[in-house]
Parts: C-alpha cells; sequence; structure tokens
C-alpha cells in the first residue's frame, strides 16, 4: 500500500508539473524590448527555445544595426560609391523584403532613408533640434531604394552613389520577429507570442482563449487603448508619431521621416497593420504612414491577406474591410494605436 501510494504521489506530481502555463522572459534588443511568451506544458523546454531566440535577435541586429562599425550595413554605408560588398543571406532577404515594399508604396518608404537620419536625430542621439533646410534638400538625391544593388550570385549589396546611406530601421524589427518565430516553431512550440517594440506576431492560443491585442491612443497614456483584436498566426505592426518626437513653436517632429520632403510625415497618428508575416507588417505600418490615410487605406485594400487601422492627423479611425467585423471596444472618437498583447 506504501508503494502503491508512493507510486500515486509520482503520478499526481507528473501531472502537475505537465500542466500548461505561460513562460515569459524578456530583454532589450535593437533600442526597444523584446517580449517572448509560449503557453507549454514543459517549461525548461520552452526556456531553452526562448533564450535560443534571444541569441538569434541579437545576432541580427549585430548584422543590421547602424550603431556598430562591423556589422554589415554600416559596412555597405561605408562603401557607397566605390564598390559592393559581402553581406549575410539574412541581410540580403531583409533588403529584398525593403525594395517590395518600396515598390509597393512608390518610394514612399525607402530603405535608403538613412541619408536623412544623420540630420534629424530621433534614436539614442536624440537632438531636439530642425535641421537646415538647406542641408536637407541637398541630401534628398541621395535616397532613391532603385540605386541599392542586391547580387544573389555572388552575395553582395551595393550602394550606387556616395553618401547613400541603407537603413532597415523600417523593416528590421519585423524581420528578426519572423526569425524568431521560425526558431519557437522548430522546437515544437505552437502557442506563442513574439513583441519587439512595435513589431508582434501570435500564434496558437494562449490556454483556453485567443491571444488578444490592443490599439493604443496615440495622444494617451500608454496604457490607453481604443481597440482589441483577437489574434491567431498573424502579425500585428503599428507605427507612430508619438514614440520618438518633440516639439517646436507647436508643431510635432517625430522619427518617421517622408524621403520626398526629408521632414517628418503629415497626415496619420498611427498606423496597425496585420499581415501573414512580421517583415511584411514591420514595413507596411511604416509605408502606409508615409503614404497618409486615402493612399495607405487604398494600398491595404489592394493587397491580399493584409488589413489596417489608421488614425489620421484629426484622430479619425479608419478601418480596412478585413477588419470592420473584428474589432472590439471601438470608440468613435478615440482614446487610439501601438500595440500590446496578452
Amino acid at each position: 500500500m506504501a508503494g502503491l501510494r508512493a507510486a500515486l504521489g509520482l503520478t499526481l506530481a507528473a501531472a502537475v508539473a505537465a500542466e500548461p502555463r505561460l513562460v515569459e522572459r524578456s530583454r532589450p534588443a535593437m533600442g526597444s524590448s523584446l517580449s517572448i511568451a509560449v503557453w507549454a506544458d514543459d517549461e525548461p523546454r520552452a526556456a531553452a527555445a526562448i533564450e535560443r531566440a534571444f541569441v538569434e535577435f541579437d545576432r541580427l541586429e549585430a548584422l543590421m544595426t547602424v550603431w556598430r562599425e562591423t556589422s554589415d550595413i554600416a559596412r555597405l554605408n561605408a562603401a557607397a560609391g566605390r564598390r559592393p560588398v559581402l553581406v549575410a543571406p539574412e541581410v540580403r532577404q531583409a533588403l529584398r523584403a525593403a525594395r517590395r515594399v518600396s515598390e509597393w508604396t512608390g518610394g514612399k518608404f525607402d530603405v535608403t532613408f538613412g541619408a536623412l537620419a544623420g540630420l534629424w536625430k530621433f534614436d539614442h542621439d536624440q537632438d531636439d533640434r530642425i535641421p537646415d533646410p538647406a542641408e536637407v534638400r541637398r541630401r534628398l538625391p541621395l535616397v532613391d531604394y532603385r540605386d541599392l544593388v542586391v547580387d544573389e550570385r555572388v552575395g553582395t549589396a551595393f550602394l550606387r552613389r556616395k553618401g547613400m546611406r541603407a537603413h532597415l530601421g523600417g523593416i528590421g524589427k519585423g524581420f528578426a520577429v519572423d526569425r524568431v518565430v521560425a526558431i519557437l516553431r522548430e522546437a515544437g512550440l505552437r502557442d506563442f507570442f513574439v513583441q519587439a517594440g512595435g513589431d508582434l506576431y501570435v500564434s496558437g492560443r494562449r490556454g483556453d482563449r485567443a491571444w488578444r491585442v490592443g490599439i493604443r491612443d496615440p495622444r494617451g497614456p500608454e496604457d490607453r487603448y481604443f481597440a482589441t483584436l483577437d489574434l491567431a498566426d498573424s502579425a500585428f505592426s503599428t507605427s507612430g508619431d508619438y514614440e520618438r518626437f518633440f516639439f517646436d513653436r507647436g508643431r510635432r517632429y517625430h522619427h518617421i521621416l517622408d524621403p520626398t520632403t526629408g521632414e517628418p510625415a503629415r497626415g496619420c497618428r498611427g498606423v496597425t497593420i496585420l499581415a501573414p508575416d512580421a517583415t511584411t507588417a514591420d514595413g507596411l505600418s511604416t509605408g502606409v504612414f508615409l503614404l497618409g490615410p486615402k493612399d495607405g487605406m487604398a494600398l491595404v485594400e489592394r493587397l491580399p491577406g493584409v488589413a489596417a487601422v489608421i488614425v489620421d492627423d484629426r484622430n479619425r479611425v479608419i478601418v480596412s474591410s478585413g477588419l470592420r467585423d473584428r474589432l472590439g471596444q471601438v470608440q468613435r472618437w478615440p482614446p487610439a494605436a501601438g500595440g500590446r498583447c496578452g
């Protein structure tokens, strides 16, 4: 009997240990926070996969950042107008994805906007000053994605003109999120979310319910949301004018630069994109923001599997046809857009 009780105790302990739970980890990455949560019945396996995902995210950041002289993007920029440089397959893939979004948006999204980023400082080097308009005009011709050549045959990338600068800030996080998703799935995990700043991907379910994301009010506190959405196996990305900005003479200047004017884009306060993958969602959230509400929504409606919520510069909410019956808690005049998952 004692042996039976002991065996029963071990069986019950094993059952308790196998109870599904949420395994969560976060750490700084790519200038924001990378958060991963997995609903799993094997916490050690989930934790090990999350750690591999963090390592991969760091590896991609080292390849793509403009803040390290040894990165592939920094070397590409240093050789602009002189010679092609060998870059990693992942960098070539991200550059090709950026070109695709550039073509969709007629060049409003442009991976070579880095020529302007050195004038406007919104990252850890933020400087609340408006650059000299003459210098902005001088650099505008250096922004043209068509002068970025990616040669898959030899594994190189090349910026045709001296002074050009590639910058993956509008699509790099989404690309890295997709790589993390692949790692988690390779580990046999199916129910999880991955979030890096305003870019996230959700897979499966959170136990007995769907993952729920919120769209933030671009003029309210960080925890105020005007709409929610239940998601599975989908990417969700938000670009807004409220993350990195400063005011000058009553005007808000933010980090999303229009490559046709060299100034922060106008017309939108927040754009949230749903897409099958995070790379597409990330690039389009920036691209649609730059296109503005009318042209941006027209593009969304043309792309299969893509949906959007746009908050314009008067705080009006515009919802694409693919989402009108799926949003919850929408208010007519929103407290409205940045994403959060839970």
